[in-house]
């Protein structure tokens, strides 16, 4: 473990904007993570996990810290169900892979969503009526006051779309360390009924899905609609979809006759983010070397050297139209620094 000085940051985030750090470790396991947080000498610190969940608009004047825990273990197993703990710094698509090969079913879902295990509670990360609380059964974090070691239940994270005690109460207080999940061994609980999986499936000539099927035709979905950021630079969805009241829906219906929407409640909805901004017409538009993708709107591309303070902006712009034409306002879903 060695600190280094001036470090860029591109290789380090899925936008691959080039900004740097005045100072740069990569830690690879607990003691040296408890060591590096305790130095006084760095009082400005940034722990990067996967880096596909921001965007980076400068360069860091402090210590970046790149968690690189590794290691994925079967706790404890019956009949019908395992425990399965994957540590941090494991890339969350692979550790997926590695369930489905064991054919534990849970997180198939979750296929091909960017970035590490443990950056995934944080987001409460989702996809195709799935989300990473359905499966989640609790994880370790370091206090960055004591430097010890906490276990957080799935109560204990309050989680919510998008959104945990990570991102509120305990919001730069804590680094997970590592992530236990519980699975099904049989008898899964196949999700197939969201978006395009089952039309998918039907193109695969699978009428009998597996949790390998439904894995394959997500990758296959994603693949489709989405940029790898080895090719494009991106963060995939940058913004939340947001949910409205039924009574602002029923208005907007009016004159948007086509405005998609899934039930929240008796009372609201949640609209597909994608379609507002599509709608607002910036869908597949490029500024120099940034812009919004061609084949979904969510997501905000850097074509090669774009900065971050221009796809902030571009993203500013989105959201100042959609609030204009809707009268919703999206969330920016990746966290800004």
């Amino acid at each position: 473990m060695q600190i280094q000085n001036n470090i860029s940051l591109k290789p380090y985030n899925t936008f691959g904007i080039d900004v740097n750090a005045k100072h740069f470790v990569s830690v690879s396991n607990i003691n040296d993570l408890k060591h590096i947080i305790s130095l006084k000498a760095y009082t400005n610190k940034l722990i990067l996990g996967g880096g596909s969940n921001m965007l980076l608009t400068k360069d860091f004047e402090g210590l970046v810290i790149h968690l690189n825990l590794k290691g994925i273990a079967i706790i404890s197993e019956d009949e019908n169900s395992v425990i399965v703990k994957a540590n941090a710094g494991e890339n969350w698509h692979e550790f997926v892979l590695w369930c489905i090969k064991n054919d534990f079913g849970g997180l198939e879902n979750l296929s091909l969503i960017p970035g590490n295990v443990g950056t995934a509670p944080i987001q409460n990360i989702g996809a195709y009526g799935v989300e990473l609380k359905d499966s989640f059964e609790m994880c370790e974090a370091i206090s960055l006051e004591t430097k010890k070691l906490q276990c957080f239940t799935k109560s204990d994270c309050k989680f919510g779309y998008r959104n945990s005690i990570f991102k509120q109460k305990a919001k730069g207080k804590f680094i997970i360390t590592s992530v236990n999940f519980k699975l099904t061994k049989n008898k899964h609980n196949l999700n197939i009924k969201y978006g395009a999986i089952t039309s998918q499936l039907e193109l695969m000539g699978v009428s009998n899905p597996k949790i390998q099927d439904i894995s394959k035709a997500i990758i296959s979905i994603r693949e489709s609609k989405l940029p790898n950021p080895k090719e494009i630079g991106n963060s995939g969805s940058f913004f939340k979809n947001p949910i409205i009241s039924k009574t602002h829906f029923n208005t907007l219906k009016e004159n948007f006759e086509d405005i998609p929407s899934y039930p929240i409640s008796e009372d609201e909805v949640k609209i597909p983010a994608g379609w507002l901004i599509e709608k607002s017409g910036f869908k597949g538009k490029r500024f120099d070397d940034y812009g919004v993708h061609k084949n979904q709107a969510l997501v905000l591309v850097n074509y090669g050297n774009a900065k971050g303070t221009e796809i902030l902006n571009l993203s500013k712009l989105i959201q100042k139209t959609v609030k204009r034409i809707f009268g919703i306002f999206i969330e920016a879903e990746v966290n800004i620094l």
